[in-house]
């Protein structure tokens, strides 16, 4: 039973209230669901291998012969009892980084064994450097669902660079709070229960294990999703938790200024400084070799005060949603009992004086930064020496509708290019004017209101409002990012009560964009169906492309009605097929072939394909409708 966002949101909001008026029978259900998906694999395992032994017992003890089809028997029960030990033993990977020494980084071990003593937290096998801007823990059931876990921590290099040690600390205390002694441990025994449960449906029918998922099939798929569901909540719930545990450890005020700081430097990194590298495509052949000794004198002097200022506001303007069960910033902080302030702002763009890497590191530092450079370096030097040719052939172009504006009128689509590679390869102060001319070409354009939009509202300018707004009325999938943006403005303008129609309006917006997904999503017999208004040209090379599948006979194409956002078309295409004699497994062709149709077919708005065999009601609509079938395939004589 798999859950859609809108069922998942229902059974979330139920459960929250639930879970607040009574949680200790809310846990016992959960607790109830773990141990339910370990007692379905069980009693599979003890039904058959009960029956195998009293097979063999009755073969021994009867006197009359059973024959072969005892035999048989016998052999299919070892046969099934093989395969759900397998099952059993899914293999879980151990997770990728650079493993680290106790003698290499003594402080950093000393630190870890510190917080897992207080916090009471299990001790870990490894630790592991990587170059995300994140700390986790991961426990590995080295004997599938019978547990024996083996501990990992994993710090990212971003991450010690960006903080200082006592906001390190924090972070540290935050993860070994999933898993520590001192809270609930009920709650870390279901945290690593839905991990498991999640690497095990992953795991399942993949790597020669696809007969264990054809017999758990149909109580796995709804069992993983339905407890991940119902255990959110609690997942949820332990993060604060996990919070708590950094307070106990660092202390309210570093904790909350650990939370503030990494969101803050997170967006630092992606926005500012990894921009920058990847700017240098335009001028060098080569990518920097030094990029983390960079990283590390970026992190240090601070994020300016203009781009802190924003990237928190960004932050603490995002609600919680059930996509993640990490609540927002915002909702974090007020658990802590912090309030944010200006002097905040301030904190998180101070330069770094003393980094957590420097603290903990130590002198092996300096090698951990030039291998992350040299392995970075090697990844991206062919993908680097690519664009910088790409990059070569823009500025040849741009050179030319330069020129060619000096001497007259650029059309729409020439005035469009030009400030969309202004914009790449000048930046935002350059392709300002240029978004002027192609907006007095065209009101409407979506994407040069959008992005001048942006740029504007960067510049503390409110008329970048109108323009995102504008756009947003020509092109719905930009609706939540656009009011979001808009939002966050409001919010550093201390225009609250504006801020908040603009939330809503995001919210509104979110709400239309998941009922026309759903819409979308599949088609019912009492579904309306319009003529499509395809040119011939494009129907005649949608014939060309469907000429190619040898097995598709008949073709329709038509539109779906729609109630949401009816400017952006959904046309369906409907394929009668036929089957080889020796294809036994039809929904999986069907499947194949689908996707095969989805990734060639290019038509001027959404395609939703099924083939109709299956489905001949629709075929009978389909023949009543102008101009639906496309293609019939020719009869060889």
């Amino acid at each position: 039973m798999a859950f859609d966002q809108q069922r998942f949101d229902k059974l979330i909001q139920r459960l929250e209230i639930f879970a607040s008026q009574q949680p200790p029978i809310y846990r016992l259900q959960v607790a109830f669901l773990a141990v339910l998906g370990y007692a379905y694999i069980f009693l599979i395992l003890a039904v058959t291998v009960g029956l195998l032994v009293g097979i063999i017992w009755l073969m021994l003890t009867t006197k009359s012969s059973f024959g072969t089809s005892a035999l048989k028997a016998v052999i299919v029960l070892v046969a099934i009892a093989i395969i759900l030990v397998r099952a059993l033993w899914v293999s879980f990977p151990p997770p990728t980084g650079l493993a680290l020494r106790r003698k290499d980084v003594p402080s950093l071990f000393c630190l870890v064994d510190d917080i897992s003593s207080k916090l009471k937290a299990p001790r870990f096998h490894h630790i592991l450097l990587t170059t995300d801007f994140n700390a986790s823990v991961v426990q590995r059931p080295r004997l599938g669902l019978f547990g024996w876990y083996q501990n990992y921590l994993i710090v990212g290099l971003p991450l010690m660079l960006a903080l200082p040690p006592e906001q390190f600390r924090a972070v540290l205390a935050h993860e070994m709070g999933h898993i520590s002694g001192n809270h609930s441990r009920f709650a870390a025994w279901i945290y690593r229960q839905r991990l498991t449960w999640y690497r095990i449906e992953e795991g399942l029918g993949k790597g020669g294990n696809e007969s264990s998922w054809f017999i758990f099939k149909q109580f796995l798929q709804w069992y993983i999703p339905f407890f991940y569901a119902y255990s959110f909540v609690l997942a949820r719930l332990n993060e604060y938790e996990a919070d708590k545990c950094a307070v106990e450890i660092a202390g309210i005020e570093h904790s909350a200024k650990t939370l503030m700081n990494v969101e803050v430097k997170a967006r630092f990194l992606e926005n500012y400084f990894w921009s920058d590298i990847y700017q240098q495509v335009q001028t060098d052949i080569e990518p920097p070799k030094t990029s983390y000794t960079a990283m590390q004198t970026a992190l240090a002097q601070g994020v300016p005060l203009k781009e802190a200022s924003i990237y928190l506001t960004q932050a603490l303007a995002k609600k919680t949603n059930n996509a993640d069960t990490h609540p927002c910033l915002t909702d974090r902080l007020k658990a802590l009992g912090c309030i944010p302030s200006i002097q905040e702002e301030l904190a998180v763009s101070a330069p770094v004086r003393l980094s957590a890497a420097h603290e903990f590191l130590g002198t092996s530092l300096e090698k951990f930064r030039a291998d992350f450079s040299q392995t970075w370096y090697e990844k991206v030097a062919t993908p680097w020496r690519q664009k910088y040719a790409e990059v070569q052939q823009s500025l040849a172009l741009l050179e030319k509708l330069n020129a060619k504006a000096e001497r007259q009128q650029l059309s729409l689509g020439e005035a469009t290019t030009r400030a969309l590679l202004t914009f790449e390869l000048d930046g935002e102060e350059a392709v300002i004017p240029l978004l002027r001319e192609v907006i007095n070409l065209d009101h409407n354009h979506a994407s040069a209101n959008y992005l001048l939009g942006q740029i504007l509202l960067k510049q503390e300018d409110a008329s970048g409002i109108e323009h995102i707004e504008r756009a947003i009325a020509q092109d719905i999938d930009i609706g939540i990012d656009g009011y979001q943006i808009i939002f966050s403005f409001l919010k550093k303008q201390r225009q609250d009560d504006r801020a908040e129609l603009y939330q809503e309006r995001a919210e509104k917006h979110y709400d239309l964009i998941l009922r026309g997904q759903k819409e979308r999503s599949s088609l019912q017999t009492n579904d309306e169906f319009k003529a499509h208004d395809i040119s011939d040209a494009e129907i005649n090379k949608l014939r060309q492309q469907l000429s190619r599948y040898p097995h598709i006979t008949t073709a329709y194409l038509t539109q779906k009605v729609v109630q949401y956002f009816p400017e952006k078309p959904l046309y369906v295409l409907a394929v009668m097929r036929s089957f080889s004699f020796w294809e036994n497994n039809h929904d999986a062709d069907n499947a194949q072939l689908v996707d095969a149709l989805l990734k060639e077919v290019e038509l001027p708005g959404g395609v939703f394909c099924f083939i109709l065999n299956n489905n001949l009601n629709f075929e009978k609509k389909f023949k009543q409708i102008p101009d639906a079938t496309i293609y019939q395939q020719k009869i060889k004589k």
